[in-house]
């Protein structure tokens, strides 16, 4: 059969795709070219998902070995949910909610299974999860300036804009359905221009590429402002009608003449006097920014200089232009009960335990302390739509944690990962043409509908379904803890926004996918309000003493986060093992050579890592892509060996770009 399914994972595309399954395994994947956005292509990862298929779990699993060791026996489900409801139990009882920890993430952006089984921990007051790692320090810095997360149509940018500004983000690997628009614009007349500490797919297609020092985006964003402010080059119009705190900036500004910025950000200042005039002369500016620049001690503040330029050249007036990070926000949906989160508002559930408002909040970046330092400790983690051990900062620590013999954790996954080596018990979890799910995005403005395409194979199933069943062995009578995936949709789509006037559940069902009712043009900051103040903080990232060099960790064009791990097509595409680019005026001074293996060393670990000499990264900084399991290093240690638990300075995120390195050859049999 072949039918039509939205790509589960986690890109601001949120592709529509059409799948050939065979007696209901997965033999093929297409584009679809009805979606507007999808336009009949996938990206070279999506093809391969057939092969992660065939790696996947089918029965519930029971620890045998030491943790790690990965060896697990066969139980039936019944004899896995009994043991799971037994342990649990006894945790609540002798030690409360707080002793239980879920950890999950985005493993798939379906609504349903992302986000209900959150309603099962907090109806028995577990602590609370911050999903942190990935999109919050983004996320607060735009809300402080511009408030919900919405930005300009993507359908709308090859007729109006005429320059673009690629700023901290890779789209080619990272949104590649936004890569036709940016085409047809460029056919159009647009200048298309590139900001990136490092070369890359995106670099070399872009009309230029222009390098700046980690961490520094917010002194040149100044200084670009500075010299629109200097030359008459601002849209004082649009300023005096949307603009709040205009004269704090202004004045900030003045201080961050182009010298300047030149010196911290590495940017020669001629080029950062031309791109500012391009700018100016250009108003009609569509700017792209990536998470990656938050990822820095300073990454908020930095984000929120960035994104102000378009308004000061008046381009949210002009459709398809303005500045965009995400499209989540457009989205209104009813999300009181989603995931329990009425549980949070004091409202106890029938039934044994109760739910606790108050309860403890832990960072998910720093997850290796909760497991390790935290009191009262976590005794039970449950780990879904994730994978630690590999993702989260400071790899040895929550390795550390996960080894514990008194902490029961329980893997809901799909194909063995690191993380699930060290579980009680493994459960395997369905694929997204195996149940019925509801999508949004962050990178366009449709809603989608999965419906289930095929039985769940071996004795795969939801997430969902597996709490249900701890739930009622609990005896935990809160309805919503056993409403179906479609009772969900409908609770989400009860609300009368005039976005969603018409969109019901049906007519997902029926169309598959469905557009927002947005205006058209799309012109969500043409009036403001935009927040100047308080003025972005310049909080550079420094290398430390001892280790002089910054390492940047961004994704691969054929990963996807951990997803792609065990896909041997897509690792060979990559190289085959991670490599780490280097600069040759960084390697020269430390006698490294292409090919040879080298040490890498901060103030929290160290790996071994192959040596590859290239000019993409600018002298100071060393790039290492993708997130690679941990068995495909040469010493067997994931990257996050050498990152720390710090956070950001808005919205508690990780800094995994500001690790602090040195690099330094040995001399082993290869």
């Amino acid at each position: 059969m072949r039918a039509r399914a939205t790509c589960p994972l986690d890109c601001p595309d949120a592709c529509s795709l059409l799948l050939t399954l065979e007696e209901g395994r997965l033999v093929r994947v297409e584009g679809d070219p009805a979606h507007p956005i999808t336009r009949g292509f996938a990206c070279k990862k999506t093809y391969r998902y057939p092969e992660r298929a065939q790696k996947r779990l089918l029965y519930p699993l029971r620890r045998v070995g030491r943790k790690g060791e990965g060896r697990f026996v066969q139980v039936s489900w019944e004899e896995a949910l009994d043991e799971i409801a037994q342990r649990l139990m006894e945790v609540l009882d002798r030690e409360g909610g707080e002793a239980v920890l879920p950890y999950h993430y985005a493993g798939t952006m379906g609504l349903v299974e992302n986000q209900h089984p959150l309603a099962f921990f907090r109806a028995i007051g577990a602590s609370e999860l911050l999903e942190t790692i990935c999109a919050t320090a983004g996320g607060a810095a735009w809300e402080m300036t511009y408030g919900a997360r919405v930005g300009p149509d993507p359908e709308e940018i090859p007729g109006n804009a005429r320059y673009i500004l690629l700023w901290g983000i890779n789209s080619l690997a990272t949104h590649s359905h936004l890569t036709p628009f940016l085409k047809e614009a460029r056919h159009r007349g647009a200048k298309v221009v590139h900001i990136d500490p490092y070369a890359n797919a995106t670099s070399r297609f872009a009309d230029e590429h222009i390098r700046l020092r980690p961490g520094t985006d917010a002194a040149l964003a100044y200084a670009l402002a500075h010299v629109l402010f200097r030359e008459g080059l601002v849209d004082r119009a649009y300023l005096q009608e949307a603009a709040l705190g205009l004269e704090e900036f202004e004045e900030a500004a003045r201080a961050w003449p182009p010298k300047r910025a030149s010196a911290l950000t590495g940017v020669p200042e001629e080029v950062i006097l031309r791109l500012a005039r391009e700018l100016g002369e250009a108003k009609r500016v569509f700017l792209r920014v990536g998470y990656g620049m938050t990822r820095h001690p300073g990454g908020g503040n930095s984000l929120r200089a960035v994104v102000l330029l378009p308004a000061l050249l008046g381009s949210w007036r002009y459709p398809g232009c303005g500045a965009l990070l995400s499209t989540s926000g457009a989205f209104p949906l009813n999300k009181r009960f989603l995931g329990g989160r009425h549980l949070l508002e004091g409202h106890p559930p029938k039934g044994y335990f109760r739910p606790n408002p108050k309860a403890r909040a832990i960072n998910m970046n720093q997850l290796g302390t909760a497991l390790t330092e935290l009191s009262p400790p976590i005794r039970a983690l449950f780990v879904f739509n994730s994978n630690p051990l590999v993702v989260a900062p400071n790899t040895a620590r929550v390795k550390e944690g996960l080894s514990r013999e008194d902490l029961f954790t329980v893997v809901l996954e799909q194909v063995m990962t690191e993380t699930a080596r060290y579980a009680d018990f493994v459960l395997p979890a369905t694929l997204f043409y195996e149940h019925p799910d509801l999508y949004t995005s962050y990178g366009h403005y449709y809603l989608s509908w999965n419906e289930p395409l095929s039985p769940p194979e071996g004795e795969a199933r939801p997430n969902t379904w597996v709490f249900r069943e701890l739930a009622r062995r609990l005896g935990l009578e809160e309805p919503t803890l056993y409403w179906t995936a479609e009772e969900v949709a409908q609770s989400l789509l009860d609300t009368d926004h005039p976005y969603l006037q018409g969109i019901t559940l049906e007519r997902l069902k029926r169309e598959g996918f469905v557009r927002l009712n947005l205006p058209r043009p799309f012109l969500p900051f043409a009036q403001g309000p935009v927040r100047f103040s308080p003025p972005p903080e310049v909080i550079p990232t420094h290398p430390e003493p001892g280790y002089p060099l910054i390492l940047l960790t961004p994704p691969a064009k054929s990963f996807l986060n951990t997803t792609y791990g065990p896909v041997e097509a897509l690792k060979e595409a990559e190289g085959g093992e991670p490599r780490l680019l280097v600069h040759p005026l960084d390697a020269e001074p430390r006698g490294l050579t292409e090919g040879v293996y080298a040490v890498i060393r901060s103030r929290w670990g160290q790996v071994v890592r192959r040596v590859h000499l290239t000019e993409a990264p600018i002298p100071g900084t060393v790039v290492l892509e993708g997130t690679w399991w941990e068995g495909d290093a040469p010493d067997g240690r994931g990257i996050n060996h050498l990152t720390s638990e710090k956070l950001t300075d808005l919205g508690g995120g990780s800094t995994f770009h500001a690790t602090a390195v040195e690099v330094e050859p040995i001399r082993f049999a290869q």
